[in-house]
């Protein structure tokens, strides 16, 4: 067979071990072979394109295992203010001034990233009245940087029908002041409902031109593939939008895979619907998702024991979900053949989750058209580490997430419990499988900066020195294999995703130097050079 397309390349990751070098070959949008290019069969023909790499990288295509296109897709856009630094109440609403500017008087004005950690020890959480005061002309939703606050004004909160009689959703709260008057932030469940709403309310044009802004963001950090979960518990509003996603598939414009997990609900309906319809080796559904707790931020992240500097006597966070109820949810999916992933990033949840599963277990038995997965898992027991790896349940994290504020979780957790965050050593070691993702819009998309957080355990400006909890830095190979054959694990694609073999398909990322030549530090400093999807190039840097 003649090749299509040939790259000969010093340095070709396949998705596991150590690089080799030689060629990869690709002919009707599959690998047609891959190793030495002494030993590779005759593969030119007159309409072959080869390209001489060098030492450039040749790796599987990223596969982002954890984002929410539609809620990064606005919020990357014009149409939304990402505010990456603040530093009080009055901070954020002074820096978002000239956005507000560019919104006609009226029309929503939509921010997301203000963290209370960053507002000093002992700092409140915000209230309506400071964005009445400076806003009273727009209704204003912020997001906080973690997605599971949203801080609104008055009138938002009118134009979305919430009063102070409005009843508190499951797992979640309309913070009330000693009166019972709405403050104007809603926690978990509350503000994700509040939010889904917003985003929800964004013309059809205004979506479109986000979501292929976001595309574009894709190609040009050679990913390849992303996993879709809901983002919400609430049947409704998880924010999935595949009919859009079908439009770019229609008109030739979807130039990555997705693979979706809209929201587990009882009656199954959406999931089952979405499991009929989306087959398209492009669009298609893959699993389940539900949330078990919160974030570690604002302490709705559940723990086994109290936070370390509780905010009140036995504070130690909340479940979203009654444990019977995940019991029966998890119960439910794995009978019909889904697989299961849950939201858990306290320990305490963890441990939760993987009672589910271990219940699910024992009842159905191993179903190796199954694969559950615990998404997040920022602080973990030991013990879970091992159940983990016994009943077959895939860790899907990410590494952004430990650099935001390493300060902030030391000053929730302590420095004994901090030994056990993000704990990839430690969980490599007992045989847990790893998928990367980023959590998008909670943290950067790049998936290169992503993987040198890992190995290095330091920020882009390699702080910490020597790095943080750097006894559960791994290396760069297993990093890579992470965020490829991992996450291909993590959906089932394994024999067709997340390497370079014969016979695969030919998702293919090129960087644009030899990360397993130059120092750690140096990691985060690569880029793209081309991103292929199908054996056709659809970025070139």
């Amino acid at each position: 067979m003649n090749a299509d397309l040939i790259l000969k390349s010093n340095s070709i990751f396949l998705g596991k071990g150590q690089p080799i070098s030689g060629v990869v070959a690709v002919a009707g949008g599959r690998i047609a072979y891959v190793g030495p290019a002494d030993q590779a069969p005759p593969l030119i023909g007159p309409n072959t394109r080869t390209l001489e790499l060098g030492d450039q990288l040749v790796m599987p295509g990223f596969h982002d295992a954890h984002l929410h296109i539609h809620m990064a897709a606005l919020m990357f856009s014009k149409y939304m203010f990402m505010m990456l630094e603040n530093t009080s109440e009055q901070d954020c609403i002074e820096r978002m001034r000239p956005f507000v500017a560019t919104r006609p008087k009226g029309a929503w004005v939509v921010t997301c990233g203000w963290y209370l950690p960053f507002w000093g020890e002992g700092a409140a959480l915000p209230t309506r009245a400071s964005l009445d005061a400076a806003y009273p002309d727009w209704p204003v939703c912020m997001s906080s940087g973690d997605g599971h606050t949203a801080w609104l004004n008055s009138r938002a909160l009118e134009t979305l029908g919430i009063t102070d009689d409005t009843p508190d959703p499951a797992g979640g709260e309309f913070v009330r002041d000693e009166n019972g008057h709405l403050t104007g932030v809603a926690k978990e469940m509350a503000g994700t409902k509040v939010y889904a709403q917003v985003l929800n309310g964004f013309t059809e044009a205004e979506i479109k031109d986000a979501y292929a802004s976001l595309f574009a963001q894709f190609r040009e950090y050679g990913i390849t593939s992303v996993c879709d979960l809901g983002a919400t518990s609430l049947p409704g509003a998880d924010l999935l939008h595949p009919e859009l996603l079908e439009e770019f598939l229609a008109a030739g414009k979807l130039t990555f895979r997705a693979h979706l997990f809209p929201t587990m609900t009882k009656d199954m309906a959406r999931p089952k619907m979405m499991r009929e319809k989306y087959t398209h080796p492009k669009l298609c559904w893959r699993g389940v998702k539900q949330f078990l707790d919160g974030v570690s931020s604002t302490h709705t992240a559940y723990l086994s024991e109290p936070y370390t500097n509780a905010r009140y006597p036995g504070d130690r966070g909340q479940l979203t979900v009654a444990e019977a109820d995940m019991d029966e949810l998890v119960y439910l999916a794995n009978k019909n053949g889904m697989s299961m992933r849950i939201h858990t990033i306290g320990d305490g949840a963890i441990h939760a989750g993987l009672n589910a599963y271990e219940k699910a277990q024992k009842a159905l038995g191993k179903d190796p058209a199954i694969q559950n997965t615990l998404e997040h898992l920022e602080n973990i027991q030991q013990g879970d580490i091992r159940r983990l790896a016994g009943l077959g349940v895939m860790a899907s994290m990410q590494p952004a997430h430990s650099m935001i504020d390493p300060a902030g979780i030391e000053a929730d957790l302590g420095l004994e419990r901090t030994k056990l965050m993000w704990a990839f050593r430690d969980m490599l070691d007992a045989g847990v499988r790893l998928a990367f993702g980023t959590d998008v819009p909670t943290a950067a998309l790049n998936p290169i900066e992503n993987v040198s957080y890992a190995v290095t355990r330091q920020n882009t400006q390699g702080l910490p020195q020597g790095g943080w909890e750097y006894h559960q830095h791994i290396s760069l190979s297993e990093a890579l294999e992470a965020y490829t054959y991992g996450s291909a694990c993590a959906v089932r694609r394994q024999h067709e995703l997340g390497t370079l073999a014969e016979g695969m398909l030919a998702d293919i990322t090129v960087l644009d130097r030899d990360l397993f030549a130059v120092p750690a530090g140096e990691i985060k400093d690569a880029q793209v050079a081309l991103t292929i999807l199908d054996g056709e190039i659809v970025y070139q840097r």
